[in-house]
Parts: C-alpha cells; structure tokens; sequence
C-alpha cells in the first residue's frame, strides 16, 4: 500500500469518533427522552447535557480534514506524493483521535445520561451533571493535542 493510501485511511480513523459521538448522543438523549416525558419543561437543560458527546465528532472532523488540507487532498494542486513513512505517520496521527474519541463519547453519553437523571430528580444539581460529562472530554481533548502534534511534526 502506498503512503497516500495510509494517509487516507488515517483521515477515515479520525472521522470515526463521530462514530462514538453519534452513539454517546443517543444513550444521553434516550434518558434526556425519559425526563422530558414527566416534566416536558426540562428539555432544555436535559438537550444541554445531551449535546455533550457530540464534541469527540467534531474533533474528529478537525483532524479529519487537517489531514486532507496537509495532504493536498483538500484544496491545493492534488494529493502530495507521499512516501511509506509520510503516510504511515500521517496514518498514526489519525489514531489517537479516532480512538479514545471513539471510546470517550460513549462513556461521555453514559456521564451524560447520569447527569439527565440526576437532573430530573433534582434540577437544581444540573451543573454537577455537566461536571461528571465533562470529565471524560479531557482525555478526547488529550488525544486531539497528540494527533495534532504529530500531525504538524510531519515534513511533507
């Protein structure tokens, strides 16, 4: 296989963190369904709270489409011929995000669904929700610096 080849199936592993964002959302908007059913006031704060896991989607996207734009893939004079290595480095940086952004969303939606549940039983407590949900973003966000890192570290 070719180092554009790696490099393009690096950018597809990115993009599959919407995969788990997809998959978080839909745990968290499954309980956020069930508090609005008692209390259809509540929507609001239970959409807040759902929203979150879709953020490992749109590193996903970002990484996905750094590596199209580097590439040349994306906008520029076509894809750069790029060796073995350059693709298989390039392949890696995908990983990271592509990944642990997989993995971080779905247990970001269970924190999520958690949060929805405490927060119908007692709203005023939402924002300790946002903070059991939020904590799992911070490995999505330390996977998105390192595929970043070694995205920008490559010479192409």
């Amino acid at each position: 296989m070719t180092g554009n080849a790696w490099a393009l199936i690096g950018a597809a592993v990115a993009a599959c963190a919407g995969a788990g964002s997809a998959m978080g959302l839909g745990i968290a908007g499954q309980a956020g369904a069930g508090v609005v059913a008692d209390d259809a006031k509540k929507f609001g704060r239970t959409l807040i709270l759902q929203a979150l896991p879709g953020t490992q989607g749109i590193y996903g996207l970002i990484v996905t489409f750094l590596i199209l734009i580097r590439t040349g893939f994306m906008g520029g004079d076509g894809m750069a011929d790029l060796s073995l290595t350059q693709g298989l480095y390039i392949f890696a940086a995908g990983l990271p995000t592509g990944f642990v952004g997989t993995i971080s969303a779905i247990g970001q939606g269970r924190a999520a669904a958690a949060g929805i549940q405490l927060l119908g039983k007692k709203p005023d407590q939402m924002t300790k929700g946002i903070v059991y949900s939020a904590m799992c973003e911070t490995y999505a966000i330390f996977a998105l610096l390192v595929s970043l890192l070694i995205l920008f570290g490559i010479e192409i």
